[in-house]
């Protein structure tokens, strides 16, 4: 059994068994009178959500198997993937905006406050302008004295963010395992182990951070230590899952730790502290602020690490960054980067301004470009010439399975990028592109599938070097 019919069936069977033990606890708390609470309501129609979308999934994967069978070796297979992958990254970025936009607004509500000369029951407001209209906000300090009637909850777009980020990584990275997981001249593990150490590396690092965001670290004397403890792990994490998958995989599995914490601190912290403050209000009693406080860390923590996900998501495409061979102290400067002008920024939204961040941010991002810059390799115009009929053979071999005008490879049906190299001119139209990919970051071939030796990427940049002239 493939790697593909192999986590199709582990999801299927935990969905199955997911909407067995939600059914169970629906029926329990619906019709057990003890538990009439407020929150026990609450807690019965998550269940019965979560056991609809369990049952979803299940079915949704188990009709998958049953077409990836069908289509399985030929030319729809790579076609209805690639559509699937397209269509999740889709929603994955839509999903990602109105998470991310709410995450920004909140805390420019929270930032930007007037807290003078307001009601006894209030935190702050604020007039705003926005679409031709005039807006005006109040924070309460706790609840209202009377609950609204409609009350709107931001919470799915990060539920789905991380739903579809989550079958983005299994399509793209796990169902192409030998692809894109794993690079054979790097380590010679097995798809399925690959895999685990995937999923591994995400759950752990996930229990890691809730250990390490306890009321004692999150004070506000020992942040700066919390968060310096929080980026010497992730750095490392970085390093650990460089030596056992590809530069790419490495570095978008860091951005799924982040995000599978930002996530999941909707989740267990501030969906549950929210919800606290309403059935405290519902039942007449006052709330836990404890509860409220860690909810307002652990969304200052979500807001930091916004831009280095991001960062993280786009960089797939700029391969100078995950191709490098220090590619794991350009994503450390990067996201220091990005955390820094967040910083800023959530302190000049306050009224407070530390001017020095912004340089340091800057040159951050300037030592980053400047450890990419390519090698000057003007030896190579003098060395002995090298022919485009050599050039040629290596090419058809190693590249033009994927960079055709039809493809013959198993996963990429369309020329990746429009990409073609079909013709010598051709070639030569993208040299610097195979420059960049092939020579400088060697992320082409693509988890090097084709086998592309060290003696055919040194030809072919010297080739490049002497003026990439057709015989």
């Amino acid at each position: 059994m493939g790697i593909v019919e192999t986590m199709i069936g582990i999801i299927v069977i935990l969905c199955v068994f997911g909407s067995i033990i939600c059914k169970r606890l629906v029926k329990q708390y619906a019709q057990d009178p003890i538990r009439q609470t407020e929150k026990d309501k609450d807690f019965a129609l998550n269940m019965s959500f979560l056991g609809k979308w369990f049952r979803f999934l299940a079915f949704f994967f188990t009709v998958s198997y049953f077409i990836y069978i069908k289509v399985q070796g030929t030319p729809w297979q790579a076609h209805l993937q690639e559509w699937m992958d397209l269509i999740i990254r889709w929603l994955h970025i839509i999903f990602g905006i109105a998470w991310i936009g709410a995450s920004f607004y909140f805390v420019f509500l929270e930032n930007s406050l007037n807290r003078s000369n307001v009601r006894d029951e209030l935190q702050g407001n604020l007039w705003a302008i926005h679409g031709g209209g005039f807006y005006f906000l109040e924070k309460y300090k706790g609840a209202p004295n009377k609950m609204p009637k409609h009350l709107h909850w931001f919470k799915y777009e990060a539920y789905f963010t991380w739903l579809t980020g989550t079958c983005l990584l299994i399509i793209v990275y796990y169902f192409n395992a030998e692809s894109f997981l794993i690079n054979p001249e790097i380590t010679h593990l097995t798809p399925v182990l690959g895999v685990m150490i995937g999923i591994s590396s995400i759950l752990i690092s996930y229990a890691f951070y809730e250990l390490l965001s306890n009321p004692k670290m999150l004070a506000v004397e020992r942040r700066p230590l919390f968060f310096l403890v929080m980026f010497i792990y992730l750095a490392i994490v970085a390093y650990v899952l460089s030596i056992f998958f590809n530069p790419r995989a490495a570095y978008i599995h860091l951005g799924a730790i982040m995000g599978t914490m930002m996530a999941g601190n909707v989740f267990f912290c501030i969906i549950p502290a929210q919800k606290e403050m309403v059935f405290a209000a519902k039942e007449g009693r006052e709330p836990d602020v404890s509860l409220g406080q860690k909810a307002g860390w652990r969304s200052y923590h979500n807001n930091y690490f916004t831009l280095p996900v991001l960062f993280i998501m786009i960089s797939n495409h700029f391969p100078s960054t995950f191709g490098n061979e220090h590619n794991i102290i350009i994503l450390a400067l990067l996201s220091l980067a990005g955390a820094g002008i967040k910083h800023f920024h959530n302190q000049w939204e306050r009224g407070e301004t530390n001017y020095w961040i912004i340089p340091v941010s800057i040159s951050l991002i300037i030592s980053a470009i400047y450890i990419t810059a390519p090698l000057s390799r003007e030896d190579l115009i003098n060395a002995e010439k090298v022919s485009f009929s050599t050039i040629f053979p290596i090419v058809q071999k190693r590249c033009q399975s994927c960079h055709s005008k039809i493809p013959t490879d198993d996963v990429f049906i369309v020329a990746q990028g429009g990409v073609m190299f079909d013709t010598p001119e051709q070639i030569v139209q993208y040299k610097d592109q195979i420059m960049n990919r092939a020579i400088i970051t060697k992320t082409m071939p693509q988890g090097n599938k084709t086998r592309m030796t060290q003696k055919e990427r040194d030809l072919i940049e010297t080739w490049i070097m002497q003026g990439a002239k057709l015989d």
